[in-house]
């Protein structure tokens, strides 16, 4: 049989089997463009908007409704010069401030009860974080009312304050292997950047916090929160996107090499 024969729309063969592929594809944007979207337990306003919905293109039914946004993000601009050298007063005004703290985070700045040290952080960590608690782009159930009544200043005297403290240093026993992958190196397949990229180590990326010291509970907690995405307080969904890529035991490393038990410690 020659080839002429063979793509001839005589051939009935040739007609079948292009009848058949026509309809498996006509099933099939059928489905993935109208049935689909429709099972997604929203309102569908006819074929054109299955088919926006499921191409992920506004419809105009969309666009009448609006877009509710699931969650408020952090508005916070950070400046690199914006929080150095701050005045002596703010520092002491920060300090008589800091007294309303101390339950959860120290007297001076180191807690005990797996909430975040912040002797030594980062002033525009922990404005930024205030700042977040107070708008409610981070939710917790003690920082948010309690924030309520801060103001602008109180904020930027409380970092102030706690950044004028002498950091808790980590110490990495020398029997100890180095770093662990995720920290040192990252998973560059898996678009992770190392932890030290942005947490101190390697670099520190203004807004980041300085990890070493942090109780490996909480930062094991923030990791699943931002996981877990009720935690969205990250610009541009930075962690998350990078928590959701961390396996358990990445997880684990991270928070345990960051808590290394700190110099001068029992």
């Amino acid at each position: 049989m020659s080839d002429d024969r063979l793509f001839d729309l005589k051939n009935k063969w040739l007609r079948v089997s292009v009848g058949l592929a026509t309809a498996v594809f006509v099933a099939s944007a059928a489905y993935g463009f109208v049935v689909s979207p429709s099972l997604d337990g929203t309102a569908i306003g006819g074929i054109w908007d299955s088919i926006c919905s499921a191409a992920g293109v506004p419809s105009k039914r969309s666009a009448d409704q609006g877009e509710v946004a699931p969650y408020q993000t952090s508005a916070v601009v950070l400046r690199a010069s914006e929080f150095r050298n701050p005045p002596a007063d703010s520092v002491g005004r920060g300090a008589t401030l800091a007294q309303q703290c101390a339950i959860c985070h120290g007297p001076t700045g180191i807690s005990r009860a797996d909430s975040p040290n912040l002797a030594g952080q980062y002033a525009s960590v922990i404005y930024k974080q205030l700042l977040d608690f107070k708008s409610g782009a981070r939710v917790n159930a003690v920082m948010s009312p309690f924030l309520k009544s801060m103001t602008e200043q109180d904020m930027r005297d409380l970092a102030a304050y706690y950044a004028f403290l002498p950091r808790l240093p980590g110490f990495h026993p020398s029997d100890a292997d180095a770093a662990p992958l995720i920290v040192q190196s990252g998973s560059p397949m898996r678009g992770i950047a190392p932890c030290g990229s942005c947490h101190g180590t390697i670099e520190n990326k203004s807004g980041s916090p300085w990890l070493e010291g942090q109780s490996a509970t909480y930062i094991r907690a923030q990791l699943h929160s931002f996981a877990a995405g009720s935690r969205t307080n990250d610009v541009s969904q930075q962690m998350r996107t990078i928590a959701r890529q961390m396996t358990e035991a990445e997880i684990s490393a991270a928070a345990e090499y960051y808590a290394s038990r700190p110099l001068g410690s029992n």
